[in-house]
């Protein structure tokens, strides 16, 4: 993959599923200043990538997140760890989009929910068993159809760009010092719309030149999820009454129904198609992970071997996708789902405190790209904030 096909390939895996339903979520919080809080978020979120990308350029390796920490903390558990929590997130994230997709798919055919997992489930191993490149231009290709709903919107809203610019100014005026803690709460929110740039760096052996194509690929897939995202939130608030948005389950549905007239179902196969799209890219991710463990030693050879024809982690792709199918088909599935993100945001402080250390000590030679100091630091503390938020928040819900 060149700079164009991974950053599709990571935009495939970033704009999706979070920003569908999180509109309404964070207007509700932050309310005309919502844009303000994707476009917070979209800079914090930047802290991490930076370090990613430096990461990625010093060991463009599979299993990219437990290279870091090997090289940073030495070989040991806590590699192993975090690359299993890594690969941990893609399954569990895999089994409950298929899950829930198959539900999108029983309002256009009829068919028992069991059976449209396991088929879907085959579909999409055989894809991610084909060849990368396959499995890269398949997520291109649905993720430009994600993206072509938010770009229509976005379009579609801005034909009154009077109405829009004045909305622009209330969004982006600072904020009252009592709105600064609904903001926030919003900004923490939408973080969570940004999850997924970080599965590049475990298809880097695949990838052409990956010490420069990386980080190129990084910063692309960041700006362009963030420019759509703080579009789309503008059009919305801007000619949809907030109140709408903040009530509805189905946002964007809402939008493209009064901005595009568009039939329901339209956004129902889009959803389809996001869904597939995520459950394809994080099969892939994990089966990288796998691979890259083995290659370390971490796991048993076999997890490590690549078929000759398709030139892919056959064995363990199979061994991803049977538990996937397996835990899609569990109640437990949408009980597991709720340590994604903080096993997400563990990955991430993790990454951010391998890459200080490794500036600290002056280990490695300099990379092709390069952070300073300060960013690490700054984002082991935004993934450390967004932690605690995450726990005191569904502290207080176990409560009520």
């Amino acid at each position: 993959m060149g700079p164009l096909l991974l950053t599709l390939y990571g935009l495939s895996v970033t704009v999706g599923a979070g920003v569908y339903v999180l509109i309404g979520d964070v207007v509700a919080r932050a309310g005309v200043h919502a844009p303000l809080a994707f476009f917070a978020a979209g800079v914090l979120v930047a802290l991490s990538a930076a370090s990613y990308a430096e990461l990625a350029s010093r060991y463009p390796v599979s299993a990219g997140e437990a290279a870091y920490v090997r090289q940073s903390f030495g070989p040991g558990r806590l590699a192993l760890s975090v690359g299993l929590m890594v690969c941990a997130t893609g399954i569990v994230s895999s089994a409950v989009l298929l899950r829930g997709g198959s539900g999108y798919i029983q309002e256009l055919i009829s068919a028992p929910g069991w059976q449209i997992q396991i088929v879907s489930a085959l579909l999409i191993f055989a894809i991610a068993s084909w060849g990368i490149s396959q499995t890269a231009w398949t997520a291109a290709l649905l993720a430009l159809a994600e993206i072509g709903v938010l770009v229509a919107i976005a379009a579609a809203g801005l034909t009154e760009p009077t109405q829009v610019a004045v909305t622009a100014a209330k969004a982006f005026t600072l904020p009252e010092v009592s709105q600064i803690f609904g903001i926030s709460s919003a900004v923490l929110l939408a973080f969570f719309a940004f999850i997924g740039f970080e599965d590049m760096v475990n298809v880097a052996e695949e990838v052409k030149r990956p010490e420069s194509t990386i980080p190129i690929a990084i910063a692309a897939t960041l700006t362009v999820t963030t420019v759509l995202y703080v579009l789309v939130v503008l059009v919305a608030i801007s000619r949809v009454p907030m109140a709408e948005l903040t009530a509805s389950s189905a946002p964007l549905t809402l939008l493209s129904e009064r901005l595009l007239a568009w039939d329901g179902r339209v956004i129902s196969a889009v959803a389809v198609l996001a869904v597939f799209n995520g459950v394809l890219v994080q099969v892939v991710m994990a089966s990288r992970v796998l691979y890259g463990l083995s290659r370390m030693g971490a796991l048993p050879r076999y997890f490590g071997r690549v078929n000759e024809m398709t030139r892919t982690p056959l064995n363990s792709t199979a061994i991803i996708m049977f538990i996937v199918i397996v835990l899609s088909l569990a109640t437990e599935t949408a009980y597991l789902a709720d340590f994604t993100s903080t096993l997400t945001l563990i990955v991430f402080g993790a990454v951010n405190l391998s890459l200080w250390r490794l500036k600290l000590g002056g280990i490695g030679d300099a990379p092709a790209f390069q952070v300073g100091m300060w960013v690490p630091v700054l984002g082991f503390l935004s993934a450390a904030i967004f932690l605690v938020f995450e726990w005191s928040t569904r502290a207080a819900s176990l409560v009520q």
